[in-house]
């Protein structure tokens, strides 16, 4: 700003003395108009140093902010590395379960298989044995019946027989003779 002000009294004091320094623009000559852009160049160096300066604090915060973020996706990452490792802990231990748990169910398909197969002998030894039961009972039915059957008919020949044989003359003999037998002791 002083330069400016030094330039225009400059300007001012050649035109008193009538000098001229040739073409004029606004007022000024050329020197007058280089005494204005050192002014400005000068002023600008000051206004964008304090820019520089808040440009440098934004950039500085945006730094910072990026610093904080990257450590929240550190710990973030090593929380979820950490939940990975004890998910890959729990699959191996339910992989292991698992094995266990098919190992224990074949052992047991095996032995219920074979109670089921000496069930089944036993049930099939029981009925052999109620079935032979039941046929021994039957044939014993059947001669009991064939022996009764036999004892009717039996029965009936004979009397039939003794009614054609014997007469009320021909047990007479015979009834008197088992009526003498009775007194005696044999």
């Amino acid at each position: 700003m002083l330069l400016f002000l030094a330039a225009a009294a400059g300007h001012a004091e050649g035109a008193a003395h009538g000098i001229t320094t040739g073409e004029t623009m606004l007022g000024l000559n050329a020197e007058g108009w280089v005494y204005v852009s050192l002014t400005i160049f000068i002023v600008g160096i000051f206004w964008f140093g304090r820019a520089h300066h808040r440009l440098r604090d934004a950039l500085d915060a945006r730094i910072a902010d990026t610093r904080r973020e990257l450590d929240e996706a550190a710990r973030l990452r090593a929380e979820a590395e950490a939940l990975l490792a004890e998910a890959q802990r729990r699959n191996a231990a339910s992989a292991g379960d698992a094995q266990a748990i098919i190992t224990h169910a074949e052992a047991e398909a095996k032995a219920l298989l074979a109670k089921a197969e000496a069930d089944a002998d036993d049930l099939m030894t029981r009925r052999a044995a109620m079935a032979e039961d039941k046929i021994a009972a039957a044939e014993r039915q059947a001669i009991a019946d064939v022996r009764a059957h036999a004892a009717e008919a039996a029965t009936a020949a004979a009397g039939a027989i003794i009614a054609q044989q014997h007469g009320a003359k021909a047990d007479k003999p015979l009834v008197d003779k088992t009526i003498a037998g009775l007194g005696r002791a044999n």
